[in-house]
């Protein structure tokens, strides 16, 4: 067993960074005021909240002003995607996804949809395209640029959850040309329960949580100042570790899986590597159970997955790589590696290794049982 425990599962969640820590601390124990409030205890959370909506507006290339504070990326979904639904900017009832992100585009065995697809899905009643900028469980990268350029053309609203993404690669909302983005703190070393919607100016939303007039009558609840402000240092952080988080994790990644196919007969990347985040790697070993391997890993000291933390307890085998056509024994053979700024070659190393004595357990008892 490892001596310390390693932690490769940073697409369900990271942990809060010591800086990001010490920021929320203060206006937990000091500068506790409500951001609404007009004293000086209130003002300087304010003045806070307003700091850290600056920092991840940077982070995505947008207005300060276009940012919107939310309890996370399942809110912000719900939010962008209900809030266009009934703010009946034009006709229609028509929303346009992916199969892997509900049942609509399919996707080919790399695991991008084909803009063209898009395009021949809408009808005059479309009135919302949203597409994942990265999936959670491969980390393939969709051409949303493209699709933007689709929508913006026939005067569609685009959404991209950018959950994934956001501080793994470069992300910009206009570049990317969305009308609405998702994104969550604790993917990106801030707490749980703090997110953001970006709503690109002009664009028409009516409100999915109601009641006060916090975020410019845009989402209504007392802010959550200690998150809003970990999440706005957070920001400021996976700006500057980005050229690491798309050169050092990358290799990093890189070297697990290469590691991992010297180790172990019967390795297959999931998705095409060249569309790949940076820190994901989706592999399927043959004869091997997935849940199985997850569970000795863990009782080795490694925190690994099968998929996406949403799905966890499901007995269903991944709908994202069934929508990619793979064959139900390497969808029930699959693993998700998933690295961050903090782990080291070291703890690569380690998980290899520990890896290949899993592999190697788990195939002899399988071959006992079907003997």
């Amino acid at each position: 067993m490892i001596k310390s425990r390693i932690y490769l599962d940073n697409s369900a969640t990271t942990r809060v960074d010591e800086p990001v820590l010490e920021a929320m601390v203060r206006f937990m124990r000091e500068v506790y005021g409500n951001a609404s409030s007009i004293h000086t205890f209130g003002q300087e959370a304010r003045a806070a909240v307003e700091d850290a909506r600056r920092a991840v507006a940077d982070l995505v290339g947008a207005d300060s002003r276009e940012i919107v504070f939310t309890s996370g990326g399942t809110e912000s979904d719900n939010t962008a995607l209900w809030g266009v639904f009934r703010s009946g900017y034009r006709p229609g009832n028509h929303v346009i996804t992916t199969r892997i992100d509900i049942t609509y585009i399919p996707v080919g065995s790399s695991g991008r949809v084909d803009p063209a697809d898009v395009a021949a899905a809408i009808t005059d009643r479309t009135i919302l395209i949203s597409v994942m900028h990265a999936n959670n469980e491969t980390g393939i990268i969709q051409p949303v640029r493209e699709i933007s350029a689709i929508a913006r053309e026939r005067g569609i609203v685009m959404h991209t959850d950018a959950v994934q993404s956001v501080g793994k690669i470069p992300v910009n909302v206009k570049e990317l040309g969305v009308d609405l983005l998702s994104l969550s703190g604790h993917k990106i070393h801030a707490p749980k329960g703090i997110g953001v919607l970006y709503i690109r100016k002009g664009v028409k939303l009516v409100p999915f949580m109601t009641g006060g007039s916090h975020e410019r009558k845009r989402r209504a609840g007392t802010e959550n100042v200690p998150g809003i402000v970990g999440l706005g240092e957070a920001a400021r952080l996976a700006m500057e570790r980005l050229p690491e988080m798309t050169a050092r994790v990358a290799a990093l990644r890189d070297h697990l899986e290469a590691n991992l196919r010297d180790r172990i007969a019967g390795v297959r990347d999931n998705g095409a590597p060249e569309y790949r985040l940076p820190n994901i790697a989706n592999l399927s070993f043959e004869g091997i159970e997935g849940e199985a391997a997850v569970i000795a890993m863990d009782l080795e000291g490694v925190a690994v997955s099968t998929g996406s933390a949403c799905a966890s307890g499901s007995l269903e085998p991944s709908h994202v790589l069934v929508a990619m056509g793979l064959r139900p024994e390497v969808v029930q053979g699959s693993l998700r590696f998933s690295l961050c700024y903090h782990n080291t070659e070291a703890e690569i190393d380690a998980v290899a290794e520990t890896m290949a004595r899993v592999a190697e357990r788990l195939r002899r008892l399988a071959r006992r049982v079907y003997v």
